[in-house]
């Protein structure tokens, strides 16, 4: 496949999760640069996080290898044993099935911007470490639950 133009890959905004924690995620952007060129076995995904944006909620994948470099500005890399201040160039490494939640956040005053490199499974399942949440991905279809496994419900807006 020809270099991609990034100019005419779609900038993804907004998220899978459910209410309330999608309007956490105001602030990240991303390219989806794997499936721009075509690639089925892997993901590429260039992200973009505005100040004070976070990446994702913290969460670890069962079956997906996942990988992170940093080309643009900083951002914190948050796990389970603290924070680490990730720079232009750093890399990082989530091997699937390892139980450490992790994400990204910007505290700087600029945009942060890094590149994400993940294996895509049939079947996947992320839990999400700082809230009742797993997600249960097959064949593209998310199913959320709460970590035992049964459904989740939404809180209901006001008014409702």
């Amino acid at each position: 496949m020809p270099k991609l133009d990034l100019s005419t890959v779609p900038v993804k905004t907004g998220s899978i999760y459910p209410a309330p924690y999608a309007a956490q995620m105001q602030g990240r952007s991303s390219l989806r640069l794997g499936a721009a060129g075509g690639l089925s076995q892997f993901g590429v995904n260039l992200v973009t996080l505005l100040p004070g944006a976070l990446s994702s909620l913290r969460h670890w994948h069962l079956n997906e290898d996942e990988f992170v470099m940093v080309i643009e500005g900083e951002c914190l890399l948050v796990e389970d044993a603290g924070e680490t201040l990730m720079q232009a160039g750093d890399c990082a490494a989530f091997p699937a099935g390892r139980p450490d939640g992790h994400h990204f956040i910007n505290r700087s005053e600029r945009p942060a911007r890094f590149l994400v490199v993940g294996s895509r499974a049939v079947h996947e399942v992320a839990t999400y470490s700082d809230v009742d949440l797993k997600v249960t991905i097959t064949e593209g279809q998310a199913l959320f639950t709460h970590h035992d496994g049964t459904a989740y419900v939404p809180p209901k807006e006001d008014g409702q």
